[in-house]
């Protein structure tokens, strides 16, 4: 496991841009962290190191963004208000989990069990600082 210490909002984006430099069509990042520690800012910076033009934004209303990339898309799913495992099935997931995307899953422990094998986790946690961000990298749990 890796671990990386993230101490503004601006290292966390750009260690999304470096991030992204290997992610492939078809991968799949599970993010787990407490409100506020920067995964839909993590989310952004991988985002923009990907190729994707424009503002993202937190699905948490929506859900699900799908942001057009040069390989594809990015599936940039919010799992937050997800309440149940019916909820889950009803979204329909697994379509994303092809090679058409990359998905990029926040509050992705509400789906352990149903990830493909192989994702990758991303774990966030607050540090002793206001603005510090602990990150841990592993390919699944």
């Amino acid at each position: 496991m890796k671990q990386i210490v993230s101490t503004s909002a601006e290292q966390t984006a750009e260690l999304g841009r470096r991030y992204a430099a290997d992610l492939h069509p078809g991968e799949v990042v599970a993010l787990i962290g407490e409100l506020g520690t920067g995964k839909t800012r993590f989310v952004a910076g991988i985002c923009e190191g990907l190729g994707v033009r424009g503002h993202v934004a937190s699905p948490t209303f929506t859900l699900i963004n799908e942001y057009p990339a040069p390989f594809g898309a990015v599936a940039h799913i919010d799992l937050y208000r997800i309440g149940s495992r019916s909820e889950l099935v009803e979204l329909g997931l697994e379509e994303y989990f092809s090679v058409r995307y990359i998905c990029l899953i926040e509050w992705a422990e509400k789906v352990e069990g149903m990830l493909p094998p192989g994702f990758r986790l991303v774990r966030i946690e607050h540090g002793g600082r206001e603005d510090e961000r602990l990150f841990s990298f592993q390919e699944s749990w």
